[in-house]
């Protein structure tokens, strides 16, 4: 194939970029993937033991308030209706999560009102007397209360970004809605549910195109002189790896899995369990079964997966940008780097150092496209990068 664009990563920002430069303005479509399979981190398959799906680099749900996303992704996939409930495990007590009036009653064993609770937690956060928050820790304490905090969130945290909370972003628990009713769904979102057929399926949907072509197992670096400066370049792999590290290491956090088959058809009676607790030493226990109860799996046994959270090195594959302030300085020397690099787009979470869910990975690649792409291969306008916020 002579590429018309060339697309790094197959992941869900990288196969929508791919998929509209194809189908929308008839290009040629080269994906570069250093993984074995497309998809990237929501990749599924069939437990080899059980035949049940599993998604190979952790729980995946789906959900948006994008009408535009929403309609997109139903071009390659049904959806269930599937809705993400998740359970916390403190104290030996179960509690349902995100915050709501239900863990707020059996925390502080009473029968609070919405009024009630509302009034407890605004007492217990006045600790900041007005303070706009400036960390994870301020602005945790400043939606629930320290002891809520303390309960479900603290240990949790560190477990999961191996970094001090008050190092982090604020925006970070922003995303965990609180509610003083009874809903425990954790998700706000107006469209929500699981792919019929799995991730597998609707990701190599997107890449069924005959202007397309991806290659697995290829290394960018490798190939990098024979395509930069010569074809566009839709880059979604590490933005710091781009550039060799020559301003820096960011930081990122992966997650390694323990795989265990149990003899149970049921080991924990929901999706997601959650370990809050010091003394655990993973963070959340996932049963793939039940994120499809509509399907019947014929096995007496289940397959859970131990999640286990650490800093990324050099030979793992990067999941969530730690995004420090020391991390930020330097994603700014980076940011003036990819402004001047000619012909290449920097999108997805790796490609612009952001925590992005998959909805929210596909809306900026549709952004790209209309704003960007489009305009230059429709209209012949200068394909010029916006930097890593492209």
């Amino acid at each position: 194939m002579n590429p018309d664009l060339v697309v790094v990563g197959a992941g869900f920002f990288g196969l929508t970029i791919a998929e509209r430069c194809a189908a929308d303005l008839g290009l040629q479509v080269l994906v570069l993937e250093r993984r074995a399979h497309l998809g990237g981190n929501a990749w599924s398959e069939a437990d080899p033991d059980t035949g049940i799906e599993v998604h190979k680099y952790g729980a995946h749900l789906f959900h948006t308030s994008n009408a535009k996303v929403w309609e997109y992704v139903n071009r390659f996939t049904d959806f269930t209706g599937y809705q993400h409930r998740v359970y916390s495990q403190h104290g030996g007590e179960v509690y349902p999560l995100p915050i709501n009036l239900g863990t707020i009653n059996q925390f502080f064993r009473s029968a609070y009102s919405p009024a009630q609770a509302r009034e407890l937690i605004a007492e217990q956060s006045a600790e900041l007397d007005g303070k706009e928050p400036e960390n994870f820790v301020e602005k945790g304490v400043s939606l629930i209360g320290r002891p809520l905090y303390e309960a479900f969130i603290a240990h949790y945290t560190a477990k999961q970004w191996q970094t001090d909370p008050e190092k982090l972003s604020a925006d970070i628990i922003s995303r965990l809605p609180v509610r003083y009713t009874y809903d425990n769904r954790y998700f706000n979102d107006t469209y929500e549910g699981l792919p019929v057929d799995g991730y597998a399926a609707w990701l190599e949907r997107m890449a069924d195109h005959p202007n397309i072509e991806v290659r697995t197992g290829v290394d960018f670096r490798d190939h990098r002189e024979e395509y930069v400066g010569t074809v566009p370049v839709v880059y979604t792999g590490p933005v710091d790896e781009y550039f060799d590290h020559d301003e820096g290491r960011l930081s990122w956090r992966t997650v390694d899995f323990e795989r265990e088959v149990v003899d149970t058809p049921d080991f924990q009676g929901c999706p997601v369990m959650n370990y809050p607790d010091a003394d655990a030493p993973y963070t959340r226990i996932i049963e793939f079964r039940h994120f499809h109860p509509e399907r019947d799996y014929d096995s007496k046994q289940s397959v859970i997966f131990k999640e286990f959270s650490r800093f990324a090195s050099d030979a793992d594959e990067p999941y969530y940008p730690v995004n420090t302030p020391e991390d930020r300085e330097m994603l700014l020397r980076y940011r003036d780097r990819a402004r001047n690099e000619p012909n290449v787009l920097f999108g997805g979470r790796l490609g612009t150092y952001k925590y992005l869910d998959m909805h929210m990975a596909i809306g900026s690649a549709l952004s790209m496209f209309e704003n960007k792409l489009r305009p230059h291969f429709a209209d012949g306008e200068a394909l010029t990068s916006g930097g890593v916020d492209a």
